[in-house]
Formats: structure tokens, C-alpha cells, sequence
């Protein structure tokens, strides 16, 4: 099993249908756990890639109710150039 965790951006307020949603989505095949944020804007979903693609955990999502886009990682900053040597 290969557990990979994505993070996800709620399109709308949480209500009590999209926590129903979210609830039930832990029924979903290769979906082990999707946790709410505490800021109540933004899920971690934690699946099995060697069961699911990203592209069928988002349309699984979908299907079951829950309106989110996916928020890519940060790329880490390019190193910074050496200091010059004193003259």
C-alpha cells in the first residue's frame, strides 16, 4: 500500500449535507481518511495510489458531493547564489 496525502480547497461553506458528504466518503474504494481542517476551509485526503490515481480520487470527490480543487504544493525557493568573495 502506498499512502499519499493531497490537500483539497472546500469551493463552498461547510453546511451539514457537505459534512454528511465528507462522512460518507469514507466508504469510498482506496480512500482511507479525509480529515476536515480546523479552519474548516480546506480537507486532507489521505488515499492508497497504488488503488487510485489523483485524477480518480478527485472525481470520486465530485460524485460523492464534495465541491474542492485540489491546492498544489509550493515549490521549495531556489537556493540562494553564494556571497561573492571579499576583495
Amino acid at each position: 500500500m502506498t499512502r499519499v496525502q493531497l490537500r483539497y480547497q472546500l469551493l463552498k461553506p461547510v453546511d451539514e449535507a457537505l459534512m454528511k458528504s465528507i462522512n460518507n466518503a469514507h466508504a469510498i474504494y482506496g480512500i482511507e481518511q479525509i480529515k476536515l481542517q480546523p479552519s474548516l476551509e480546506e480537507i486532507l485526503v489521505e488515499y492508497d495510489a497504488s488503488r487510485l490515481s489523483i485524477d480518480k480520487v478527485e472525481n470520486s470527490l465530485k460524485r460523492a458531493g464534495i465541491p474542492a480543487t485540489r491546492i498544489l504544493p509550493t515549490p521549495p525557493a531556489p537556493p540562494a547564489p553564494p556571497a561573492a568573495p571579499p576583495a
